[in-house]
């Protein structure tokens, strides 16, 4: 039995979150607690992570503090033209490395960006579920991050995300309204391969 959500259509069964997950550019600029924020950094907490390194750091700025237009200016121009109504700004960073036993100091992590990779997924989701959306991009000034946001020696920024409640996209200038929907996936045929590639 197929799933149809978003005008998107599973060919396999799995939760509906997963096709109610997208990533709108118009919000309408609402403001979001610091315990909805904190509910989607739970869920990312629980990610998994190799020998349980959880490698990630969330750094955020939510539009009704002080710390909202630098975060906003930390954006490449063209994502500052729509993030700016948007309900709070995230940058995900990780750390390149991790303790494992039997080890008494820190080793390089061959996985942190996959780790905060699925971090970022499991926000994403529980974004959705709450009724909020996340938009991930890596549209950001990553040297003025560096140096604004006091990123420490042996971690590196992951990307950044926009969290908001969706708005009108007539909001958005007119190339980016045709793009206002979400998109669709390649099958799995052509993803997925038994035995080797």
């Amino acid at each position: 039995m197929s799933l149809t959500a978003n005008s998107r259509t599973a060919d396999h069964p799995i939760e509906p979150v997963f096709l109610e997950r997208w990533s709108p550019r118009a919000f309408n600029g609402e403001g979001i607690s610091e315990h909805d924020l904190r509910t989607m950094f739970e869920a990312a907490r629980w990610a998994p992570s190799s020998y349980n390194s959880q490698p990630w750091r969330f750094l955020y700025a939510r539009r009704d503090n002080a710390h909202w237009d630098k975060f906003l200016g930390l954006l490449n121009p063209f994502n500052q033209s729509w993030a700016k109504t948007g309900s709070a700004i995230v940058f995900i960073v990780s750390s390149e490395t991790m303790m494992v036993p039997g080890k008494e100091t820190p080793v390089p992590s061959y996985s942190h960006s996959f780790d905060a990779g699925a971090a970022w997924a499991c926000l994403a989701l529980q974004a959705t579920a709450m009724g909020w959306f996340a938009h991930g991009m890596v549209g950001i000034e990553l040297e003025k991050i560096y140096t604004e946001l006091k990123i420490p020696a042996g971690y590196k920024v992951e990307m950044g995300l926009v969290i908001g409640k969706q708005g009108p996209k007539d909001q958005l200038p007119e190339a980016l309204q045709a793009r206002e929907a979400p998109s669709p996936r390649k099958p799995v045929t052509e993803l997925a391969f038994e035995g080797g590639f």
